[in-house]
């Protein structure tokens, strides 16, 4: 497995590596590091290979379909990780790194698997850094876009998250169904079996009706949406709250917009915690929330949050992004707004608030479809089987 970036975290990196391990085979993982750390470790039976790096090649990287200085020098790391560990296959996380794996590969001449996390080009299209003097001239999404094409073609085989992107690349690619595989990102039973409760948490919300969000807060997330319906809601349930665990370089726009419409005391920015946090924010929640605009890429996908809240029996209040929309209309387990539209979300969480019995039966929906059907060791099934007929 060749990934640009440290480990841990990277839950489908993990999780993907750990369910191979399970079906036999041995497998070696290619990450960098930014400190003096040793290079080498195990972890849940990942030979972990860890390759020094530094803050320049890491500013290279978002160049590296301009100037390919950084393909260039990862070539180098991953020839000797390949040669230095006898590998047999290579496993390809997200595209970034995948023009330096395919480089190192042409003495080697391995079969290998492409895994497309999220459709890279179009994310790119909204960091900010993109928007202004000098990444606006100096990346191009539409380089990465042709890039991401050809390393499809060139891949044994492709493996992506939902049937919306999978059904994207073929339609986009022209390559053959048979080669592209849907492994969706989905939680191991460890997360809602095996947990500790933070009563602190449990404590600080108690009396609370908690809508939550987990994650990235980028604005493409939607949350503005969100603090905006607050204006109206805290008026309406007098113990609302809007809990947002997660952050963003963009957070300080959704932090004077709480300030400007004074509701400091109705949204909770908590800033990023540590993911044992999360059963317990969820625990502590009466909605969940995923209020993403539509875009190219959230049109295809859907976040892992999704099934975390539904493990817990919490009932969704998704946006009409449409993976999403078809996931949680197919399962029953929440409700669906217009993206960005403040009055609508509004109006579904007040649905939710005054229907306790509602608020049950589709958290229900969602926690019995996430037990009996989308676990990880029911979807990484075909993962496994890839790997056999490779």
């Amino acid at each position: 497995m060749i990934l640009d970036k440290t480990f841990p975290p990277d839950p489908r990196v993990e999780n993907e590596a750990v369910e191979l391990i399970k079906a036999g085979n041995e497998v070696f993982l290619f990450c960098l590091h930014y400190t003096n750390k040793n290079d080498e470790t195990d972890a849940n039976g990942i030979q972990i290979k860890r390759y020094k790096s530094n803050t320049l090649e890491y500013k290279f990287s978002a160049l590296t379909y301009t100037v390919p200085v950084y393909s260039w020098l990862m070539k180098q790391k991953i020839s000797h990780f390949i040669k230095h560990n006898k590998i047999e296959a290579l496993h390809i996380h997200d595209m970034r790194i995948a023009q330096a794996t395919f480089w190192a590969n042409k003495t080697f001449k391995l079969k290998t698997v492409l895994d497309l996390h999220d459709n890279f080009p179009e994310i790119m299209k909204f960091y900010p850094h993109l928007q202004k003097f000098p990444g606006k001239y100096l990346i191009s999404p539409k380089k990465w876009k042709h890039k991401e094409e050809q390393f499809i073609k060139k891949a044994t085989k492709v493996i992506t998250v939902s049937n919306e992107f999978v059904n994207e690349i073929i339609e986009r690619t022209s390559v053959e169904k048979t080669k592209v595989e849907l492994v969706p990102n989905t939680i191991r039973k460890s997360f809602y079996e095996d947990y500790i409760l933070d009563e602190k948490i449990i404590e600080k919300y108690k009396n609370d009706f908690v809508v939550l969000y987990l994650g990235d807060t980028n604005l493409r997330r939607g949350l503005q949406t969100a603090i905006r319906a607050s204006k109206v809601l805290k008026n309406q349930i007098t113990n609302y709250k809007l809990v947002i665990v997660g952050s963003n370089t963009t957070d300080i726009i959704l932090k004077q917009e709480i300030e400007e419409n004074n509701l400091n005391d109705c949204v909770i920015m908590e800033g990023w915690q540590d993911v044992s946090l999360f059963q317990s924010y969820i625990k502590a929640s009466a909605v969940c929330i995923s209020p993403l605009h539509r875009n190219i890429q959230h049109d295809i996908a859907y976040a892992n949050k999704l099934f975390q809240y539904m493990s817990f029996a919490k009932p969704l209040l998704v946006s009409n992004a449409t993976a999403q929309k078809n996931l949680i209309q197919k399962v029953k387990a929440g409700l669906v707004h217009t993206e960005k539209d403040a009055d609508d979300f509004c109006a579904k969480i007040l649905e939710l608030y005054h229907d306790a019995s509602l608020r049950d039966k589709l958290g229900n929906n969602g926690q019995q479809f996430v037990m009996n059907e989308f676990t990880w060791d029911k979807t990484s099934q075909n993962l496994i089987n890839l790997y056999k007929n490779l």
